[in-house]
């Protein structure tokens, strides 16, 4: 099973994040199929960028977004609550 999630990359106490698809399996910082935004929190305000083509056809594909991602891609407007 695919999920579309985040992977941590930054400094120490700077997180910055990748949105991913990967396998459901997978650690978090392991390989990933493929990447799809990324996610600044340490903005003011936090900076999403997303690419909603590449998210749409992963969920099309059957991929299920994190519960923080999903709020992400609601916020961006991509997808609406289910």
């Amino acid at each position: 099973m695919l999920k579309i999630r985040l992977t941590r990359i930054g400094a120490p106490k700077k997180p910055c994040y990748r949105i991913i698809v990967t396998e459901a399996r997978s650690p978090r910082d392991a390989t990933y199929t493929d990447l799809v935004g990324t996610y600044n929190p340490m903005t003011n305000p936090e900076t999403v960028i997303i690419n909603a083509e590449k998210v749409l056809y992963w969920i099309g594909k059957g991929a299920q977004p994190t519960d923080t991602v999903a709020r992400l891609l609601k916020k961006a407007g991509i997808v609406n609550s289910n």
